[in-house]
């Protein structure tokens, strides 16, 4: 009977040593740690600020920039501000890397594919390319087709030409289109028959899987993307011309221009992340169940059926988580632009208007925000899709 006290007494001392009590406590800790260094740099920074009187602030978005952009996809002149030139790196980073996102997974699942082949020249190539690819720094790429090939062709006046397209080391040059008035409504009709094909094409989808049958969305869809636009185009009587680029001097003039350092870098960025794409696809194919393939097969699809209709739906599942992480690792490599001098978002903000205003807080501070939204955007999209395509328990 006189053990019975000390007994309740290390019950009761005990309680921290549970598991989750244990686990609350370290959580508490670790997040009182987290806040703790977070004060300790912002009153470092704050009082260096102070120390050096270094300005605060974000008025210098409306001083203007006084430098140029060899590339943009809106105006740009010197006497622009800040907040311009920001716009057009974010713009050119966005056009980057939305071509390399396309042309990557273009290529990833053709060499993918063309792994499984069953033709040995096919397999060995593919397996080739991968293993080159994957192998070699992404920077000595960029840096191989802007040095190496770009660089290499001939000068403005030894051009090759093709017709009235022109390719030198100052890039590729090719007819501008200019439209005239009406324009805008014609863009317009074709974004939204593009839209609207894309509603009508998922809602085809669900009546297929509900009924059975198919229902064709071609038709619609060339009606909605192709012949609307084409309409009203030739109703509103849309004027159209071509700046032709011309040879004067040492350069041309005139045109539309793409410049080396995009290619090289679009080139680059594509190849090397289809090296990663096209180990994930291969992955994904294998995965799916080699009886789903024999049972196409035994109803009398061919290859290209099977593969289409049958084994990449299914290989989907395995293939989007790690395909948003490669989407996701383009994009913030799209940064090593900088080492080319192609003006994209890290080049043009936190480069050229960082050194003309020293404002290296609120800039970094920007660049480091913009590419996380951009990248939870793409997350949330992607996530979205796999949920879209996941297996449901019924």
């Amino acid at each position: 009977m006189t053990d019975t006290p000390v007994r309740r007494e290390r019950m009761r001392a005990s309680w921290i040593f549970r598991p989750g009590v244990r686990s609350a406590v370290i959580q508490i800790l670790l997040v009182a740690l987290v806040v703790l260094i977070g004060w300790m740099i912002y009153r470092t920074t704050r009082q260096n600020i102070i120390t050096q009187r270094i300005p605060i602030g974000f008025d210098f978005f409306w001083i203007e920039s006084g430098f140029s952009i060899s590339q943009t996809l809106i105006p740009f002149a010197e006497n622009n501000t800040y907040a311009r030139a920001f716009l057009v790196g974010l713009l050119n980073t966005l056009f980057v890397s939305a071509l390399g996102v396309a042309l990557a997974t273009a290529i990833g699942f053709m060499v993918g594919i063309g792994r499984l082949s069953h033709n040995w020249i096919i397999a060995r190539l593919c397996g080739g390319y991968v293993e080159v690819i994957r192998n070699l720094p992404l920077l000595f790429q960029i840096l191989f087709w802007y040095l190496a090939v770009l660089a290499t062709l001939p000068s403005p006046r030894e051009s090759i030409s093709l017709g009235n397209i022109f390719i030198n080391n100052r890039g590729i040059l090719m007819p501008k289109p200019m439209f005239g008035e009406g324009i805008g409504i014609v863009a317009l009709l074709a974004a939204v028959g593009i839209l609207l094909s894309l509603v009508f094409a998922s809602l085809a989808r669900r009546y297929r899987v509900q009924t059975g049958s198919k229902l064709k969305s071609w038709p619609i869809t060339l009606l909605l993307v192709l012949v609307i636009p084409v309409f009203a185009f030739l109703y509103l009587k849309v004027g159209v011309a071509f700046d032709k680029p011309e040879l004067k001097g040492f350069n041309f003039n005139g045109g539309l221009r793409i410049i080396p350092e995009f290619l090289a870098l679009l080139i680059a960025l594509s190849t090397y992340t289809a090296g990663f794409i096209a180990e994930i696809v291969r992955a994904g194919i294998l995965a799916v169940h080699r009886g789903q393939t024999e049972a196409a097969s035994a109803l009398g699809l061919r290859r290209g059926p099977v593969l289409r209709l049958v084994v990449v739906p299914q290989a989907l599942r395995v293939i989007i988580p790690p395909l948003t992480s490669q989407y996701l690792n383009l994009i913030k490599n799209s940064s090593l632009a900088v080492s080319i001098g192609y003006p994209d978002l890290v080049s043009v903000f936190a480069g050229t208007t960082l050194n003309n205003t020293g404002q290296a807080i609120e800039i970094l501070g920007i660049t480091m925000l913009v590419y996380l939204f951009i990248s939870l955007v793409i997350s949330f999209v992607m996530n979205l899709y796999n949920r879209r395509i996941a297996l449901r328990e019924r």
